[in-house]
């Protein structure tokens, strides 16, 4: 049983460009092979699915329109449609709270396109082995190809090389980082968005730019 709290540039045609790279384990595995297919039946794709201790134990699953767009009103429908079937499919075995977002502006990367998306923007990246005698890189997005980004260090230290490829497939987790720049950038796509000058399928009117869920909290008893 569930209690759940309700609280983006056009990618270039990268192969396999919407499909996740960065995807989950275990039990978070288990519940975005439950709900991705019925995100993308209502109009959404998954960003990322976490079950943490937070109040008690809460499923995060982080979602958006295929534009890159999210409304309150957006998660709310989410919710509402992925409630019963997680009640169906009982993933979990403990009670839990669901928690529906969207990526927020420093959103975590998940597919070549989200990249892609977001070229010239500086990104935080793990990578799952050894790479240039490092595993954690941060710099600005270069250069995306269907193998890997460029990435430019902004912060470079003593003996690392400034710029490194990162094959996808090395890739562990990463996420923007929040910046003046990112936040203008943001904000000036979503009124883009909305004025129509981004033509894409499924567009709606963004009310909001990356909030979190928790300032959206709405909570019923399911």
């Amino acid at each position: 049983m569930t209690d759940d709290a309700n609280t983006e540039r056009e990618a270039a045609p990268t192969e396999g460009a919407d499909q996740r790279i960065i995807t989950e384990t275990g039990i978070d595995a288990r519940v975005a092979g439950i709900i991705e297919p019925v995100l993308e039946s209502i109009g959404f794709r998954l960003v990322r699915t976490r079950l943490s201790g937070l109040n008690g134990l809460t499923l995060q699953i982080m979602t958006e329109r295929h534009d890159g767009t999210m409304t309150v009103e957006d998660c709310e429908l989410v919710s509402r449609t992925l409630s019963p079937v997680l009640d169906v499919e009982d993933p979990i075995d403990r009670h839990y709270h669901l928690e529906v977002s969207s990526p927020g502006i420093d959103r975590p990367l998940v597919r070549k396109s989200d990249f892609t998306t977001w070229t010239g923007h500086i990104a935080k990246i793990d990578t799952s082995a050894v790479l240039e005698g490092r595993k954690k890189f941060r710099g600005r997005i270069g250069e995306v190809s269907a193998d890997g980004v460029t990435i430019e260090s902004d912060q470079a230290s003593y003996g690392d090389k400034p710029v490194v490829q990162v094959p996808f497939e090395m890739i562990a987790e990463a996420r923007l980082i929040l910046t003046d720049e990112l936040i203008r950038d943001a904000l000036r796509r979503d009124k883009d968005l909305r004025e129509g000058r981004i033509p894409e399928e499924n567009t709606d009117t963004a009310e909001e730019t990356g909030m979190p869920a928790a300032d959206q909290e709405q909570t019923k008893q399911i």
